[in-house]
Parts: structure tokens; C-alpha cells; sequence
């Protein structure tokens, strides 16, 4: 395992923010990961784990403790049964069981990060999301100090969250299990109206699935969704704040405000009774376009849901900016946004 002290942690992660660890390791197979987190757990040593930093801000002020950079690799495929060791860069995953022919997380692509991450946030994009398609997560449980495998049912999937992100400190993904499709060369049933509408198509139709991948991979990149270092709309965390689900109190609030503004809020049905709306829709309407801010952090100029550092920025500039453009939602329209990215050491 190899052991780097007062580590530069802005490398590994998207945004390239973030002051140093006091300590980083970098496993490479899960027998290291355990080892070291058992060690850190004996010792009562703070521990970061991070897989491609892809939904991370870590503060200026760094990590005074461990972090353990997962960096294993697996790519196993039987028929249709995946398993993916959690350090597998998630892109080239997707873009593998598309290789395969296999449908089922093809609306996945170009997503940046580890697969270790996806059940944790439970990804999804484009009408997809992992919980759809996992099976099993193994994981290792620190406060039993053993190895466990949670099935689908166990891991309380819901929008952007899951059993993993509600006990942060309790699991450590090792590897994940998907059930694909064999679709004869066809893609899942297409569910996003952007996507549908791209590809000429009405919704729950099937098309090709590499037409499906590249017509995906095609949106992001116009959104600045897919990492590019020359391309300053990529430093980012990709969707900094997740889409409002409201109560219907919430809601009919919510409506009085768009009424009275005469605008026509996008809205789609969520379990309970609730209602999810468009958080990008709400920050653009509460004046913040598209390359909004004079400094070194800014809203990308492709997506008003990216916050993205210019090159000389802090963690201190990007979080000022969340914190404005939270707050004016918050004046405008009376709904609270949420920033989905995992923070360390700092706070909206």
C-alpha cells in the first residue's frame, strides 16, 4: 500500500480544491482497504475514504488524518451478472457492458467517478440510476468490524441517497453487483424527454444501445458533464445541488410564488404524495445564468447546476458562490436547495 505524508488532495478530485492530508493511502486490492481502516478505527485516527473525487469539497484547511484513496480494480462479467470492484473507474465500466451489448446502465455514460461511489449517491442521469440495476453491494461494516453483502432491499435506495450515504461513517463499499439486459442490441426504454427527444423517439421506446451511449455521452459533454482538462466547465462536482422534492405544503407555497411571477414551473410526481421539481430551472430563474460570478469560482457557462472553479479558485470562492445562489433561490421562490456533493470540513 502506498503511504504519501501531507498529501496534495486537490489532484484527486474533480473540482481540483482542497487543502492537504496529514496522511494518504492508496489500496489497491480490498484486503488493503480493510486493513486500513481497521487500523485507523483502532487507533481512533480520522479516515477519509475517496474513490475518482468526483462528488467531493474538501476544505481549504485539508484533512488532518487518513485518507484512503480506494484504488482497486475487477471488471467481471457472467452473462448478464456484473461486478465491478469499487475503485473501477465507473465511465469505462459503462462504456464496457456497452461493448458487451448489454442494456441497463448505458444512460450511465460518461458519469465521472468510481463505481464505489454509485450506490452511495445512488447515481442516476438521464432516467437511469444504479438502484435500478444493483443486486448486491459488498461492503466492509466498521462498527461490526466484518465484511457484509446488503442486497438491493437492504441498501434503502431513494433519490440521491442511499443506506451508505445515511451512515457515512459505518460502510466501505469493496464491490458492487448489477443485473444488465440482453436486449438483442437494444437500449432500455428510453424515460428522459431531452434524451427521447434527441433521439426522434417517444418515451418507453427502445433504440440502439451505442446510439443510446453516444447520444448521451453527446448531451453531457455539451453540459460540461464529461471531464475535459483543458475545459474549465468540467472542474467541477458536476450537479452541485440536488432537484427540490417538495410536500405538497411545499409545493402549493412553491406554486403561489411561480403565480405570482407568472411563470410555468417544470414538475413531475415523487413517492408520497411529493413533487420534484427542476432545481437548474429555479437557479436560473432567481438570475443566475449561465457563467454567473466575477471570480475565480463561477456557474459553468454550459449547465447553471455546475459550480466550477476557473483555475485559481478556493474552496472558500466556490462555497461563497453555493451559498448565494442558494440563498436567492431561497428569496425568490421559498425552496431550499441542497448541495449533493459530500463535504469535508466545511459546510454551506
Amino acid at each position: 500500500m502506498h503511504v504519501t505524508e501531507n498529501a496534495p488532495l486537490a489532484p484527486l478530485t474533480t473540482l481540483r480544491l482542497g487543502g492537504p492530508a496529514r496522511r494518504l493511502l492508496t489500496a489497491q486490492s480490498d484486503d488493503e482497504v480493510v486493513a486500513a481502516v481497521r487500523a485507523a478505527d483502532a487507533a481512533g485516527e480520522p479516515l477519509l475514504v475517496i474513490g475518482g473525487g468526483s462528488n467531493l469539497v474538501i476544505g481549504d484547511a485539508g484533512f488532518d488524518g487518513t485518507v484512503l484513496r480506494i484504488a482497486t480494480t475487477g471488471f467481471t462479467l457472467e452473462g448478464t451478472a456484473l461486478e465491478l470492484a469499487a475503485g473501477e473507474v465507473w465511465s469505462e465500466a459503462v462504456a464496457r457492458t456497452v461493448d458487451a451489448g448489454l442494456a441497463g446502465i448505458e444512460f450511465l455514460a460518461g458519469i465521472p467517478g468510481s463505481a464505489g461511489a454509485t450506490p452511495v449517491q445512488n447515481v442516476g442521469a438521464y432516467g437511469q440510476e444504479v438502484a435500478q440495476r444493483v443486486t448486491e453491494v459488498v461492503a466492509y461494516d466498521r462498527t461490526a468490524g466484518e465484511l457484509v453483502t446488503l442486497a438491493n432491499a437492504d441498501c434503502a435506495f431513494s433519490y440521491r441517497h442511499s443506506r451508505f450515504k445515511a451512515e457515512p461513517d459505518r460502510y466501505v463499499v469493496l464491490r458492487v453487483r448489477f443485473a444488465l439486459e440482453e436486449a438483442a442490441g437494444l437500449s432500455s426504454p428510453v424515460q428522459y424527454a431531452e434524451v427521447a427527444r434527441t433521439l426522434g423517439v417517444a418515451a418507453g421506446e427502445r433504440v440502439d444501445l451505442r446510439t443510446a451511449f453516444e447520444t448521451v455521452l453527446r448531451l453531457r459533454a455539451g453540459k460540461g458533464m464529461v471531464l475535459d482538462p483543458a475545459d474549465h466547465d468540467t472542474w467541477s462536482a458536476g450537479s452541485f445541488f440536488t432537484n427540490p422534492v417538495l410536500s405538497p405544503e411545499q409545493f402549493a407555497a412553491f406554486l403561489a410564488q411561480v403565480d405570482e411571477r407568472r411563470l410555468e414551473a417544470p414538475a413531475w410526481p415523487a413517492p408520497d404524495g411529493h413533487t420534484k421539481t427542476s432545481a437548474a430551472w429555479l437557479i436560473d430563474r432567481a438570475g443566475f445564468t449561465k457563467g454567473y460570478g466575477s471570480g475565480p469560482a463561477t456557474l459553468s457557462t454550459k449547465h447553471t447546476l455546475a459550480l466550477t472553479n476557473r483555475g485559481r479558485a478556493s474552496t472558500e470562492d466556490l462555497l461563497a458562490l453555493a451559498r448565494e445562489v442558494r440563498d436567492g433561490v431561497r428569496a425568490a421562490f421559498g425552496v431550499e436547495l441542497v448541495n449533493e456533493p459530500v463535504m469535508v470540513g466545511v459546510r454551506l
